[in-house]
């Protein structure tokens, strides 16, 4: 290139090369508009520039994603920062690695930066002086066209949001419009078309509710048939198209068929022609899809942009209220048209209801005219009259008569008749006219004469007609009950009069009134006769009903004494007594200061007089117990039998304790007079309860609870005795229940164990069995034994139960602990020994625990052997087969020992504690004498001997020294728990 000439103060000096690149470039930035132009112009002139090896320019830096870079160029992600801090500042920074640098060109509108790299050792300071005044005009001119280029930006929005703000209005001024749904269709159509390319549209509406779809709106210049037929059909039906997923998931597609296929979650089904580019959006209301807008082009150089899709979205909703407003109204339109029509048609209908209602009252308040006549206190002529008179308002009664059948139905009269021709006679018999016909058939008749004629040709009347000239008649028959009584009738001799079904319903009802009027005088005559035989009746009945009356009080006073007094003695019963103790206690609740008393009584061994003389004896001793017993006391004081040998003595008014004891001494002094039955002189006792009645005492119950407690108490003295109730004997009561809910409680919760007391040898001390005695763990009172709950057991029956479970845990207890030879005895009642499958039972227990059976004894007591001493002797003669033994308890207290002894199959006899203790007294040759007969007795029947109760030196030495070989005592040991006699053989070990 030539040099370039410059002029410079008048004369013409030649350019640099540098001067002449600037100037180049000056004249090409200048012509630049655009900002792409502006900065490919300065990187331009970099790249020209001697020592640049690469340039660009970077502007939109808030958007590192989104950044404008003229030319394209890759910014490492790290560099982002550094060009940020550029971005902020003014003037020259370079880059840590210093081969590059980068320039804030201008920061408004936004900042651009110019980034450079520079060749390897180029001298970057002087490059850059000789560019700072280009860079800086051509940072000026790229901010202008960055301004520039914002403000058109700016206007095209502007102009964007005019557009289509004017299209919202549009559709808005549609939707009020008076333009039918088709033709504001097409007008949305044509608005969306100036927004957007929407040659091909359509609109789906849907129902949410129902789940269908209609094709509201169709375009499309490929397929132009419109889905449906524009009818509301299932959604199910375009199940798997675009616009189908568009409206199920609620969200927008675009683009072509393989971009579409990547934004489905499942198949597509294409429906006609596939086109170049598709766009569809949802209708949303609340959140709900409630149809779907579709654009589609077949042209390749026609797209749609994101752009498209926000703007189809915003005018979607504003399409979806235009439609839904254009509908409301056309259906508030149609409702009305069709509201309209049912208010004409019902306006007509009350019109005519209005002329009924008008007719049927006037016809209602003849009908009530009729009523009342029925019952008027008027004549039966008078009836008749004024009847015919209200019949005459509501239809043609100019000719009226009434019929009625006589009593005994073989003739007619007619009480009242008005003809204008032929008037019928007051009588005549029976014959085979139209009145006999109705009568006949009980069922109205309307007939002409042409209908008439036929009933004579079918012979069901006579012909002639009674020489009548009438053209119609009308007959209803006068009903009472089932019977027919006769008829009224109506007729006419005018071809003009007709009688119509209405006429005959209110004839009908007319004749159900005379046939109530009549009904009613006769049962008036009939009744007015029926009071004068029912007054005769009622005398006669009188008569025979205080007869009756009296006779039954006369019953009613004998059970009221059976019921409330005993059949036997004829003293008052518990009931009769129930009562008076509740009169007297309430009596009590006004006096608070008077007294009663309750004595309780019961014959004593009455059960024995039963059994030994027969019931009659019994009955004859309760007769002369009664008899004695009225004669301790003194009116108004009541002697009762409750039950059984029982009897108690009501003393109402007591002023202290002592004189109800008085009573109670008294009658056992009564009953203790022998009396002679069946010829036996008996001599009676008995046990009294007494408890004394005051304002405690709510019922007659309580009082006799109480006398029941101390009567009870009374027996267990020892009866033939009286007892008075105290606090002490109801708190007795109550532990006795206590004891049996705990005994039971105990049985549940494995609270009884066994404790063995050793059996020894005398000799040596050596252990050679034990007997298992029964202690219960009770959780408060401690370790209890027998004597502190064995009664209370035996009384609720639990007993049994627990013996059992005592025998079946002491032969585990034996089994599992002691495995040497030594036995065990165990404590039989009498109440074991009834049962004939005790040794039976007692085998299977020692099965169970797999204990041997010679390794148990069975310890019974005299009084068991005299309970039954042939079953007791057979079944501890099966226990002794199978090596069970038997122990004989307390030798030697009994009354038959020796009678006995040598029958029974015994194994053990042991010597009653009471002889043992005499045994270290001084001079007791008694004793030792009967302890040493019992020894040799039992060395002669081959039994062994155990002495009970050792509890010296001195009971021991003797014992040994008279030839008795085991003990048991507390000298010998205390019963205790199984292991703690196993630690002792231990420890002796």
């Amino acid at each position: 290139m030539g040099a370039l000439l410059m002029v410079h103060a008048g004369t013409i000096e030649p350019m640099s090369h540098d001067e002449s690149l600037q100037l180049t470039w000056l004249t090409r930035l200048i012509a630049t508009n655009a900002p792409d132009e502006v900065a490919a112009a300065i990187v331009a002139l970099m790249q020209a520039w001697p020592g640049c090896e690469a340039a660009c320019v970077l502007w939109g830096l808030d958007e590192p994603t989104n950044h404008h870079c003229v030319p394209a160029t890759w910014i490492d992600v790290a560099d982002w920062p550094w060009l940020d801090s550029v971005a902020r500042m003014q003037g020259v920074h370079w880059h840590p690695d210093r081969q590059r640098v980068a320039i804030c060109l201008c920061r408004q509108p936004e900042p651009a930066l110019l980034l450079l790299t520079l060749q390897p050792g180029h001298e970057g300071a002087g490059f850059l002086d000789t560019l700072t005044a280009p860079l800086q005009f051509a940072g000026e001119h790229l901010q202008r066209v960055l301004e520039w280029a914002e403000l058109q930006d700016s206007h095209q929005q502007l102009e964007r949001s005019e557009n289509l703000q004017r299209a919202l209005f549009a559709i808005s001024d549609l939707a009020g419009s008076e333009r039918d749904m088709p033709a504001m269709l097409r007008g949305i159509h044509a608005i969306v078309s100036t927004l957007m390319y929407a040659e091909n549209f359509f609109i789906v509406l849907r129902n949410a509710e129902q789940d269908i779809i209609r094709f509201l709106y169709f375009v499309d210049v490929e397929d132009p048939t419109v889905p449906g037929q524009g009818q509301e059909m299932p959604l199910s039906a375009i199940e798997h198209t675009l616009t189908w997923y568009v409206i199920r998931d609620g969200k927008a597609r675009m683009g072509d068929t393989e971009e579409l296929l990547r934004q489905v979650s499942g198949p597509v089904a294409l429906i006609g022609t596939d086109s170049y580019d598709w766009l569809g959006v949802p209708m949303l209301r609340d959140g709900q899809s409630r149809g779907a807008l579709v654009v589609q082009s077949y042209r390749q150089e026609m797209g749609f942009t994101d752009e498209d899709m926000a703007l189809l979205q915003f005018v979607g909703s504003h399409i979806l209220t235009a439609v839904e407003r254009k509908q409301t109204k056309a259906d508030l339109e149609q409702r009305v048209r069709l509201r309209t029509l049912q208010l004409a048609e019902a306006n007509r209908g009350l019109q005519l209801e209005i002329i009924e209602r008008q007719r049927a009252e006037h016809l209602q308040a003849a009908l009530f005219q009729i009523a009342q006549l029925a019952t008027a206190d008027i004549d039966q002529a008078e009836f008749y009259r004024r009847v015919h008179a209200v019949v005459g308002e509501l239809l043609n009664a100019e000719n009226f008569f009434i019929a009625l059948l006589s009593d005994d139905r073989q003739r007619l009269t007619f009480p009242y008749s008005v003809d204008a021709v032929l008037a019928p006679p007051d009588e005549r018999p029976l014959g085979h006219g139209l009145s006999e016909y109705v009568l006949r058939l009980g069922t109205a008749l309307r007939v002409d004469n042409a209908q008439i004629e036929e009933i004579v040709r079918r012979g069901e009347i006579a012909p002639g007609r009674s020489n009548s000239p009438a053209m119609y008649w009308l007959g209803v028959p006068l009903i009472v009950g089932d019977e027919v009584i006769g008829l009224v009738t109506v007729q006419s001799y005018s071809p003009l009069v007709v009688y119509s079904e209405a006429d005959q319903e209110l004839l009908s009802f007319v004749g159900s009134q005379i046939a109530n009027s009549l009904a009613r005088r006769r049962s008036a005559e009939s009744l007015q006769h029926a009071y004068e035989q029912l007054e005769h009746r009622v005398e006669e009945r009188t008569l025979a009903l205080r007869k009756e009356i009296t006779e039954r009080e006369r019953i009613q006073d004998q059970l009221r004494h059976q019921v409330m007094h005993d059949s036997l003695t004829g003293l008052p019963n518990r009931g009769y007594l129930r009562d008076r103790i509740d009169r007297v206690l309430a009596a009590i609740k006004r006096e608070p200061q008077r007294r009663c008393a309750l004595l309780y009584l019961d014959v004593d061994r009455f059960k024995v007089i039963n059994d030994s003389l027969g019931h009659l004896a019994g009955d004859e001793v309760l007769k002369e117990v009664a008899t004695r017993l009225a004669g301790c006391v003194r009116h108004p004081d009541l002697v009762a039998r409750l039950a059984g040998d029982e009897f108690a003595i009501l003393l109402e008014q007591v002023d202290t304790p002592a004189l109800a004891l008085n009573v109670a001494q008294r009658a056992l002094d009564a009953l203790g007079v022998p009396m002679q039955i069946a010829g036996k002189e008996l001599q009676g006792t008995a046990s009294i309860g007494i408890a004394i009645g005051d304002e405690h005492y709510h019922a007659a119950d309580e009082v006799l609870r109480d006398a029941d407690i101390a009567l009870y108490r009374a027996k267990e003295l020892g009866r033939k005795r009286f007892e008075l109730f105290d606090e002490t004997l109801a708190k007795n009561v109550v532990d006795v229940l206590a004891m049996e809910g705990d005994l039971r409680r105990a049985l549940k919760h494995d609270q009884f164990e066994p404790h063995f007391q050793p059996i020894c040898r005398l000799d040596d001390g050596q252990v050679v069995g034990y007997e298992a005695l029964l202690r219960w763990n009770h959780p408060q009172r401690g370790l209890l034994r027998p004597g502190d709950f064995l009664k209370i057991a035996e009384d609720c029956g639990l007993i049994e139960t627990i013996d059992w479970h005592m025998f079946e845990l002491s032969c585990n207890l034996l089994m599992q602990h002691d495995h040497s030879d030594t036995f065990m005895t165990l404590n039989v009642s009498a109440l074991h020994l009834r049962h004939a499958d005790f040794d039976g039972r007692l085998v299977r227990l020692l099965h169970r625990t797999g204990l041997a059976p010679s390794r148990l004894v069975a310890e019974v007591t005299e009084g068991a052997l005299l309970d039954s001493p042939e079953r007791v002797r057979a079944t501890l003669d099966r226990l002794r087969r199978i090596g069970v033994g038997a122990a004989l308890d307390d030798f030697g207290t009994g009354y038959s020992s020796l009678s006995y002894l040598h029958s029974l199959p015994l194994r053990i006899l042991k010597i009653d504690r009471a002889f043992v203790h005499e045994l270290d007294k001084d001079a007791n040759t008694g004793t030792t004498t009967v302890v040493a007969a019992i020894l040799a007795l039992a060395r002669a029947l081959n039994i062994q001997v155990i002495a009970e109760g050792i509890e010296t030196e001195t009971q021991r030495d003797v014992l040994l020294a008279m030839g008795c070989e085991m003990g048991q005592g507390y000298l010998l040991g205390h019963p205790a728990p199984i292991g703690h006699w196993l630690a002792c053989r231990t420890a002796s070990v």
